[in-house]
């Protein structure tokens, strides 16, 4: 079963990582097969690449760069605080998103 993670709050991306370090589920240890960090809506499947809040593309996952329509709080200098909970963290590859577990175990079969 997929560990959960509190979407919430902008912890859940350090959580993650811990959880899926030494694996591919983070972006360092998947780059090289062309994953590409991204964000997806479970809720409407809507796919966003992970962004610096200036739009362009980030190599790791941040929240600042999401669509308006996801973020529910920010702070008083205008970062993202907080996030719809139906958004989750993966990756896109040649246009398919991919959750951290699912590029995990792609990685460990691409390693093999």
């Amino acid at each position: 079963m997929a560990q959960m993670f509190n979407q919430q709050t902008t912890s859940f991306l350090v959580e993650e990582n811990r959880h899926f370090a030494g694996t591919g589920g983070v972006s360092e240890n998947n780059a090289q097969a062309h994953f590409v960090p991204a964000f997806q809506d479970a809720q409407t499947g809507q796919v966003e690449i992970s962004r610096f809040r200036d739009g362009r593309p980030a190599p790791f996952h941040l929240i600042d760069g999401l669509p308006e329509d996801w973020v529910t709080e920010r702070d008083l200098a205008g970062r993202v605080v907080k996030i719809k909970s139906s958004i989750i963290s993966g990756f896109v590859r040649l246009g398919r998103f991919f959750t951290r577990q699912e590029a995990s175990d792609f990685m460990e079969q691409f390693a093999s």
